[in-house]
């Protein structure tokens, strides 16, 4: 299998997360030679999920969200409608992908999206995500935690968009107290028929350098 084959894009639309998460478990763990790397694009039912390292004084009051504990990295985040989630399922082996430069690539599209909305942002070398400045000082966006399994990606990121950030307030997102989280919606305009998620996973491909086409079948 060549890394000439195009990324195929899945979108799910809204799932809760545990399928998915076991869909592509179960993606990476039956993967040969032949397999084609794939985006999933989704937006989750509302959920907590931790980390493998995830410590649980970062939970402070998840209420009638549920907690489920993840083999990402990172520690506790939140999904939710209104936040485009990619994760991309690659054969990093076979193309020659470093955890690195994976991770540089999801943030730097992150930042090619925003930037296209006229929405200046960063990453951190001491804190995985994408960040903008606020008048309040710094804030995060978008939260990032990657797997590499058998020589294959699966997790992603999480770009918030225009959804309710409230839950974050009962957690210490991605392990860090009080940090303020920020979303799309709040610096720019967006129509509700917006193409965030299609222009995020084309912005990845690009950084990536490989084509994208975009499927109607769901891997569910």
């Amino acid at each position: 299998m060549s890394d000439a084959v195009p990324i195929r894009l899945h979108h799910l639309g809204r799932q809760p997360y545990l399928p998915v998460w076991e869909a592509m478990r179960s993606l990476t763990d039956t993967r040969d030679a032949n397999t084609l790397d794939q985006f999933w694009l989704v937006e989750h039912d509302p959920v907590f999920t931790q980390g493998q390292a995830g410590k649980p004084e970062h939970l402070l009051l998840p209420g009638d969200i549920p907690v489920v504990h993840t083999d990402r990295g990172g520690q506790v985040t939140y999904h939710g409608p209104g936040q485009v989630v990619l994760y991309p399922l690659l054969d990093v082996r076979r193309g020659k992908i470093g955890v690195r430069d994976l991770v540089t690539a999801l943030e730097n599209a992150v930042i090619d999206v925003l930037s296209s909305y006229g929405v200046s942002a960063r990453a951190r070398p001491d804190a995985p995500g994408v960040y903008v400045m606020t008048d309040a000082g710094e804030a995060k966006i978008a939260s990032l935690g990657l797997r590499i399994r058998r020589g294959a990606s699966f997790h992603g990121v999480a770009l918030n968009v225009d959804g309710d950030l409230t839950p974050f307030l009962r957690i210490n997102p991605c392990g860090y107290a009080g940090m303020p989280m920020v979303r799309l919606a709040d610096f720019a305009s967006l129509p509700s028929n917006h193409q965030v998620g299609e222009q995020l996973a084309k912005a990845l491909a690009k950084r990536l350098n490989r084509e994208l086409v975009s499927v109607g079948s769901s891997p569910l």
